[in-house]
């Protein structure tokens, strides 16, 4: 198991590595903005599969539509720059919320933020899938497949840990960035200089409107929806708030110049993608079967629809052409990795929530590679959950993204207005540092109000088409988190020592009972019996069940040959059941002396495989969790080292001394230390 672990994990860092595993600027980029870097792959479509439903005639609307998302994604990036430097030791718009609203809008951000994450992996991973289908004919009919087993190879690279992630997903993001820019710039080239005419494979195609004679109302609730569905490009744009403290230092400076150049990318990309897919006439339809005419026919169950971004790529670089394919590769891997964004954004998140006690502490634990090894995990089980039962369709997914970020961005922008407020009440008298903090205020404000109202659009507008599943995931991790705060507060008030406390240890304790459970008469039965006579215990009995009554003689005619001075007490199991009458003697020693000390101790082997466990010990795991449950009982494990455990000390120590020669002085000058460490 431990080579294994090693093969796809790698070798365990000491915890003073931690600093070896931050990230310059070149890593943090693809590692934390991979999302909305790669959300000009679905973003742009959505937009015009819900001006569809209005035909082509609504088309020239998404001019509008993309400006406004443009100035969204503005605002929020040039917002989240005064985060990272307000709150520059992570968590973003949680931090900003608790600080400024308390822990009720804290958890509130915190469950969006995490359904949001959830979403994420899902959202991206189903359209690389998507996506990839496109180039790769063997995907299609095998999308849910296809989509865990892309989950699972990233939560297997992120367990290597950020810095590992972060060179693993380098190129890709990298390569997807250039390809679209390229194909922007090429497209541009085409158009304006040399006058070509670009035509996606769509181009021809008629699409059928769903709703005819749209009234006034209904044409705006059709043109907020379709803005809503484009504020999807805004997805992750926090990633980098949260992840603060994996940045090299300085790592607020780094953390605000990776947001700008994020900002830049997303933003020209998503402009560019969208005036190529209205200049080479990209026609997409909700329901391409039915909605999309080809020569005047319905295109038919058979029609599989490409997303816009292919379409673009085969409109300017030509379908089936090696640049094409080069594109659909990159896209396909981009949005894959794009869910790295929540690989890294949910483990770190879910630590700081599990430092302040609204997660499972296990959540605030790094693992072998200093990554949230059991955040990673958790992430991946609800992903993979939500694609299986979504059927990784990229269209019903969509409809529960973006409730959560926008939730978060809310609180966030609300929050910096607040603490700009108490910043500036608190008597700074800079004239320059007042100006750049009410400057700093109004730029909050307006990304405040931008922000609710975009809220309050997606609400409205997908609330039926699935986003009222977001809504019930954020008020279920609300709950989960209440709840595991109010537990943690309970026992952490329960276990507080008090003068009383302090007072018991001048006090001798009361008397002490000890019960040696024993089965057999050999070597670990005599060790337990050793070490009881040890406690000097003010009683001493050995406690056996007579589940077979041939071997209960046998047991007792052992035990009066070998004269052992300790009475032997067997207890009756009509129902040949060891548990039950163990636990009902020990309670009624319990209740004949209330004031004493039951010490129940129990004999164990020591194995040194893994499968020898399940042939060893079951009744004493069994008996331990119940007695666990007695109060005013203690319960000890005597050890029995076997051979097969003795085999494996040897073998560790055998690696461990092997260790210690590669890593000794001189070793590099011999050749033997470890390529891994060497410089």
């Amino acid at each position: 198991m431990a080579v294994t672990k090693r093969l796809f994990i790698g070798r365990a860092l000491r915890s003073e590595d931690i600093g070896e595993t931050l990230l310059p600027k070149r890593l943090a980029l693809p590692v934390f903005a991979s999302d909305p870097l790669s959300s000009v792959a679905y973003a742009p479509g959505e937009v015009l599969l819900i001006l569809s439903l209005a035909g082509l005639s609504a088309y020239h609307n998404s001019v509008w539509i993309t400006l406004a998302v443009v100035v969204l994604l503005i605002t929020v990036v040039a917002s989240y720059r005064q985060t990272v430097h307000a709150y520059p030791n992570g968590g973003g718009a949680f931090a900003v919320a608790s600080a400024n609203f308390g822990p009720r809008a804290g958890k509130t951000v915190g469950s969006a933020l995490l359904v949001d994450y959830v979403l994420t992996v899902a959202v991206s991973v189903s359209s690389g899938v998507d996506n990839l289908g496109s180039a790769v004919g063997a995907v299609r009919g095998n999308e849910v497949f296809c989509a865990v087993v892309v989950v699972l190879l990233l939560m297997l690279m992120n367990m290597r840990g950020v810095r590992e992630s972060g060179k693993l997903f380098a190129v890709p993001t990298y390569a997807f960035v250039v390809c679209v820019l390229a194909t922007v710039l090429w497209g541009a080239f085409r158009g304006l200089a040399l006058g070509d005419t670009m035509r996606a494979p769509s181009a021809d195609f008629e699409i059928v409107p769903e709703q005819t004679d749209l009234g006034a109302f209904a044409m705006i609730f059709l043109l907020l929806r379709a803005f809503s569905s484009g504020c999807a490009a805004l997805t992750g744009v926090e990633a980098i708030s949260n992840g603060v403290p994996a940045f090299r230092v300085p790592k607020e400076r780094n953390a605000a110049a990776t947001l700008a150049i994020m900002g830049a990318l997303a933003t020209s990309m998503f402009l560019g993608i969208m005036a190529l897919a209205l200049v080479s006439h990209v026609h997409v339809a909700d329901h391409p079967a039915k909605d999309l005419l080809i020569d005047g026919k319905p295109a038919g169950a058979g029609y599989q629809q490409d997303p816009v971004i292919a379409q673009v790529g085969a409109a300017v670089l030509g379908d089936g052409s090696f640049a094409f394919v080069v594109l659909a590769a990159a896209t396909a891997l981009v949005l894959f990795l794009a869910a790295n964004t929540a690989y890294n954004g949910f483990p770190v998140l879910g630590s700081i929530l599990a430092q302040d006690r609204y997660l499972p502490r296990q959540l605030h634990t790094r693992g072998d590679r200093l990554a949230f090894s059991n955040g990673i995990v958790f992430l991946t089980v609800l992903a993979g959950l939500l694609i299986i039962a979504f059927r990784a369709n990229v269209n019903q997914l969509i409809q529960l993204y973006i409730v959560g970020v926008f939730v978060s961005f809310t609180f966030s922008q609300s929050g910096m207005v607040r603490h700009w407020n108490r910043l500036l009440g608190a008597g700074e008298t800079d004239p320059a540092a007042r100006r750049r903090m009410k400057r700093a205020r109004a730029l909050n404000g307006f990304g405040a109000g931008l922000c609710l109202a975009v809220l309050l659009i997606v609400v409205l507008t997908k609330f039926t088409q699935g986003a009222w599943v977001s809504l019930v995931g954020m008020g279920a991790f609300y709950a989960l988190m209440t709840v595991i705060r109010r537990h943690y507060d309970e026992v952490a008030e329960e276990l507080a020592v008090d003068d009383t406390d302090e007072h018991r240890l001048d006090v001798r304790a009361s008397q002490v009972h000890a019960v040696v459970l024993v089965s057999h008469v050999h070597k670990p039965t005599l060790r337990a019996l050793s070490y009881a006579k040890l406690l000097s215990a003010d009683s001493l009995v050995a406690l056996t069940v007579a589940t077979d009554p041939e071997a209960t003689d046998r047991l007792k005619t052992e035990w009066h040959s070998r004269h052992i001075d300790i009475p032997l007490k067997v207890l009756d199991a009509p129902y040949r059941e060891i548990t039950h009458p163990v636990i009902t003697y020990v309670k009624q020693l319990r209740k004949e002396h209330p004031d004493d000390v039951v010490s129940v101790i129990i004999p164990e082997y020591v194995v040194g495989h893994w499968w020898e466990t399940v042939l060893h010990n079951q009744s004493a795991l069994r008996l331990k969790g119940r007695l666990h449950l007695a109060p005013g009982v203690t319960i000890t494990s005597v050890p029995w080292q076997l051979d097969s455990a003795e085999a494996a000390r040897v073998r560790l120590r055998r690696r461990a001394r092997l260790r210690a020669q590669l890593r000794a002085p001189g070793a590099v000058r011999r050749g033997t230390e470890p390529p891994s460490r060497r410089p």
